[in-house]
């Protein structure tokens, strides 16, 4: 029989940390005066109850996680401080639906970006900070979970970058706990950096920082329903885009230019790819909207590069609605959701690495089919890519592809059109956040969906971000019978 303590020990230091960071907004309400710093006080302390009765009712002397506990634990982390992150949307003033409330802090965690609330502008400063605070906890959970855990449980190919074999690059402290720590501080500082720029380009210094906890960790909440065409400010767009590339990029090579070592930031194949893409797409867009809108190329340029950025790194930003630039831009941004960037940062969707391994076995099985007999070995990044590595890759584009399809019939079923149904299904699945149309494309939100439309999109938020195959295999009948 398994044994969950571990997983109950682990689940409750979570909460307990949970706890003490909804103490920051409490601390900012109660200091203008705002009577949500109970809501935000009550919230804390239940939440810590929790934690601490789990984590000293279920403490052992040795704690240590097989692959079955590694699967649930990574399941139930998400899904456990989802429900106690609603909290505070339920009982602050804005009065949300526990399903609303629970969307809102899937969303957060998740670093989707989709949202239920409508009129930001007047929202209580506390309830605007704890949802950046959510996606920056989610920001810096992706990438721990990147490094630490989805190798652990191979899945989708992510064994390919296990730490403690590796003797390249990627291996950059000695020990992976230290490497783990040493990109939340990377991390850290660079949503400092973001915050202190944000502020020289104009933004007020409550919203530079809320705004550079969602930019760095890609996850698109603002503080405004307009999202980033409130400023109308180009200076503060571009800062965008720079952190937006940054946060797409693998969180480890920063700790290498941190200690001097800068040849990995244009060696890495999965960099020059992620920044091609969005390169290519930029100077696409920009076309298509100098020729068929008319827009002077300059701004033309700044938007397309802003919004295709945002789109490819899943953030779910906007300087613009851009579901009305036509067929050609609706169709590439669809596409450009479902890349998202590097192995280790914090986006999602199917992430670069995995299209580079899906182009090397298109070709070589191509050359199998002019060479029969011969033998090919793959390469990656100066690994060997073996077999099993090969399957996952495949095996997680297959079911990527099912999950979006049976997503999109879900919400078609529940009564939505195409556009909304699809987009719906593939932002959500990417935890890129607004879909398009007129429900919610990126000038609407979530709010209008029935309740069983946002539980569907939920467990389709957790299915992207926990890389599908860590969710799905909690329903395998052969892992719990060992």
């Amino acid at each position: 029989m398994t044994d969950f303590r571990p997983v109950l020990f682990i689940l409750g230091l979570f909460l307990s940390a949970l706890a003490v960071a909804m103490m920051v907004p409490a601390l900012v309400d109660a200091a203008i005066g705002h009577d949500d710093w109970r809501v935000f006080a009550l919230s804390g302390a239940a939440t810590l109850f929790v934690g601490v009765a789990l984590a000293t009712g279920f403490r052992g002397d040795a704690m240590r996680l097989d692959l079955r506990q590694g699967f649930v634990l990574t399941a139930a982390t998400w899904i456990v401080l989802s429900a106690f992150s609603a909290l505070p949307f339920v009982f602050s003033d804005i009065t949300l639906s526990y399903v609303d409330a629970y969307f809102e802090a899937v969303s957060g965690l998740t670093t989707t970006g989709a949202t239920v609330l409508v009129g930001l502008e007047s929202m209580p400063p506390g309830i605007l900070l704890w949802r950046s605070i959510l996606q920056f906890i989610g920001g810096a959970g992706i990438i721990v979970m990147a490094i630490a855990v989805l190798p652990f449980l191979r899945v989708g190919g992510m064994q390919l970058f296990r730490a403690e074999s590796s003797e390249k690059s990627d291996k950059v402290l000695p020990r992976l706990s230290s490497v783990a720590a040493a990109t939340v501080a990377v991390y850290v500082g660079l949503t400092a950096l973001c915050a202190i720029l944000y502020g020289v380009a104009g933004m007020s210094g409550f919203d530079a920082v809320t705004h550079a906890m969602t930019t760095v960790s890609t996850a698109g909440f603002a503080n405004y329903d307009s999202s980033f065409a409130w400023f109308q400010n180009p200076a503060i767009e571009w800062i965008a885009i720079l952190f937006m590339l940054i946060g797409g990029c693998p969180m480890v090579v920063f700790i290498l230019l941190a200690r001097g070592h800068f040849r990995p930031l244009w060696s890495d194949s999965q960099i020059r790819a992620f920044l091609a893409i969005v390169l290519l797409a930029s100077l696409a867009m920009t076309l298509w909207l100098h020729a068929t809108r008319d827009v002077e190329f300059g701004i033309a340029l700044r938007l397309a590069l802003f919004n295709v950025t945002s789109v490819t790194t899943t953030t779910g930003y906007a300087s613009a609605d851009y579901g009305t630039w036509g067929g050609f831009a609706m169709v590439g941004f669809v596409l450009l959701m479902c890349v998202g960037g590097c192995t280790g940062s914090t986006t999602g969707a199917i992430k670069v690495f995995r299209l580079q391994i899906l182009a090397r076995l298109i070709g070589a099985q191509l050359r199998r089919q002019m060479q029969p007999h011969g033998v090919f070995p793959m390469h990656y990044m100066g690994q060997h890519v073996h077999d099993d590595v090969q399957a996952s890759v495949m095996a997680f584009f297959a079911v990527y592809i099912v999950s979006l399809a049976s997503l999109t019939l879900v919400l078609a079923a529940l009564g939505y059109d195409l556009v909304t149904a699809f987009s719906g299904a593939a932002s959500i699945l990417s935890n890129h956040g607004p879909g398009l149309g007129d429900i919610i494309g990126p000038s609407g939100n979530f709010q209008s969906l029935s309740d069983a439309a946002k539980w569907v999109l939920c467990f389709g938020m957790f299915l992207g971000r926990l890389e599908i195959f860590t969710l799905l295999m909690l329903f395998s009948v052969r892992l719990w019978r060992g």
